[in-house]
């Protein structure tokens, strides 16, 4: 072995089982010391800075309450636009615009009735409101 390898092997050594052990204890955010019971359980003193990380939410998840608040506070053809946009925008958001879109249709019909909300009915995401809108029931 030459004396760089081996160089590279005493800091693998030495820096591996550090990492390994500071990744798996912030992984852990809470730790049941007593089954079945959650008043029982108890946070551990890494999880603080963690705990922010575990609250975040995927951008569909946001995209979608965003544009549900935007629907009942304008219109659902208003949603559906900034929707489509912003699918264009993110294509990493296109496999998840069926769904939202079908989340929007049922709150158009919650929010607007059957009839009214199927008027805001447009080809976006593969005419996923209009499927929202027919299969939702109040």
């Amino acid at each position: 072995m030459t004396h760089s390898a081996r160089r590279i092997g005493r800091t693998l050594a030495l820096v591996l089982p550090v990492v390994l052990v500071l990744s798996g204890t912030l992984a852990v955010t809470r730790v049941p010391w007593v089954a079945g019971t959650p008043e029982s359980q108890m946070l551990t003193a890494s999880a603080e800075g963690v705990s922010q990380q575990a609250k975040s939410r995927a951008p569909q998840d946001i995209l979608r309450d965003r544009l549900l608040v935007e629907l009942q506070e304008k219109d659902p053809g208003t949603a559906l636009t900034h929707l489509q946009r912003e699918v264009e925008r993110r294509p990493s958001l296109a496999k998840h615009c069926m769904n939202i879109a079908r989340a929007l249709g049922r709150a158009a019909v919650t929010h607007y009735g059957p009839t009214r909300a199927q008027s805001y009915s447009r080809p976006v995401c593969d005419t996923s409101f209009a499927s929202g809108v027919a299969n939702h029931r109040p």
